[in-house]
């Protein structure tokens, strides 16, 4: 099959989940084009995006930053792409106007530099793969103005996009896009529910968990305390407000100052615009000492990091603005390895983990809760290895990659016939 990926922005290194897709497709002889709006400033790039070659498969908008400067590149682009392929280039303008609002010149750009990136490449694709809700209406666009051309259109939600934007946007947002789309995709059984909720058909919508794990990355190991060696337990987050970080700093700082015989350390690995925050937070709480930020790591040392750890951490909650988790890929990478873990309450994370089998659940924002079933597990390191293996189990059975991506191939092959 020939298959476009419509993105953000590419490479991300916090949406390994669409990374493992191209790759998963790719291993199974598909041809996959990604079309997005341009690279992500990370300063770590995954391995497998220069393993497989994926920048040299990538199409980006490139539309300048300053807005005045892309006003006038946009007048260049519509002689040079528009007006000199009058055939087609006149209809995919004409066709984009009519989608755009009078006056939303921003977005009418935006749609402007995509169609001169999608129009590049003649590809009639069978598959054309949306990425998030906000990016599936982009896409919707681009293919019903004939920028881009495919027999089927698939629009994957993610979380964000099914909680916060139509709160800014209204709950209609997504009307006209399930209209025109031949398939949704949601994680979640809970967010499939709110899919129909805004408007999705429920025979449109099928559950699939592409926020999945590639088993034969995370080598099980049983998890025990060694003696002298100090509890280890770790987050991996971005350093935002619905990763729930200053309730874990809460309940860890409690933990420590509840067992002073017991050394804990605590160690958060990821980037974001609370950090200055946390690090207050750890510095009020005295346990500097004991909590770190190590910041943003490539999936290498995390992974030697998940390894060194004895128990995860997720203590995530909504946020003011609405915005919520999806599926997070990290709570299964932790069980695949074989750690316990502990989590809340939220959005689709109960279908996750199996409370009180391989990690325990407690409500949002409350400290006092995580600190319980911290302590429990610090208490008791003897139950460590079973719950791992309870974890792990289930991740392989419900979680495994190589097992949904079998599915998504066979989801494209039905929705083709």
């Amino acid at each position: 099959m020939k298959i476009a990926f419509i993105v953000g922005q590419f490479p991300a290194l916090s949406e390994t989940f669409i990374l493992n897709q191209i790759i998963g497709l790719i291993d199974r002889g598909h041809q996959v084009d990604i079309y997005a709006s341009k690279p992500k400033k990370d300063s770590i790039i995954h391995p497998d995006v220069e393993k497989y070659k994926l920048l040299e498969r990538t199409y980006y908008d490139n539309q300048p930053k300053q807005k005045s400067l892309g006003y006038r590149n946009s007048f260049r682009l519509l002689l040079t792409h528009f007006l000199s392929h009058p055939i087609k280039g006149l209809p995919i303008l004409i066709k984009i106007l009519k989608f755009v609002k009078p006056g939303n010149s921003s977005e009418l750009l935006e749609l402007f530099y995509s169609a001169t990136s999608c129009m590049r490449i003649t590809e009639n694709y069978d598959i054309i793969h949306c990425h998030f809700g906000i990016i599936g209406i982009k896409g919707m666009i681009l293919k019903e103005s004939g920028a881009i051309s495919g027999k089927k259109f698939i629009v994957s939600f993610y979380g964000l996009d099914v909680t916060m934007l139509p709160q800014t946007r209204g709950n209609d947002v997504y009307h006209s896009l399930f209209k025109k789309t031949d398939l949704v995709l949601g994680l979640t059984n809970l967010m499939n529910k709110q899919l129909i909720e805004l408007g999705c058909s429920p025979e449109k919508l099928k559950k699939l968990p592409t926020t999945s794990v590639n088993i034969t990355n995370y080598n099980f190991k049983s998890c025990v305390l060694h003696e002298n060696e100090p509890i280890k337990l770790l987050t991996v987050a971005r350093l935002v407000e619905k990763k729930g970080l200053e309730y874990s700093i809460k309940a860890v700082s409690k933990v420590i100052k509840e067992n002073p015989e017991l050394k804990i350390n605590y160690r958060i690995i990821g980037s974001g615009n609370l950090r200055k925050n946390l690090i207050e937070l750890i510095e009020q709480l005295e346990v500097s000492n004991q909590i770190q930020l190590l910041g943003g790591m490539p999936q290498t040392e995390v992974k030697e990091l998940y390894k060194d750890s004895h128990i995860f951490i997720l203590s995530s909650i909504t946020a003011s603005n609405g915005d919520q988790e999806g599926l997070p890929t990290v709570l299964q990478e932790a069980q695949a390895i074989g750690l316990p873990v502990i989590s809340t309450f939220h959005s689709g994370i109960p279908e996750t983990i199996v409370d009180e089998k391989s990690g325990f659940l407690v409500p949002e924002k409350d400290v006092n809760a995580l600190a319980e079933k911290l302590q429990y597990l610090v208490r008791n390191p003897q139950v460590w290895s079973e719950m791992g293996s309870q974890g792990r189990k289930f991740v392989e059975n419900n979680y495994n990659m190589d097992k949904v991506m079998d599915q998504l191939v066979e989801i494209y092959e039905k929705t083709l016939n």
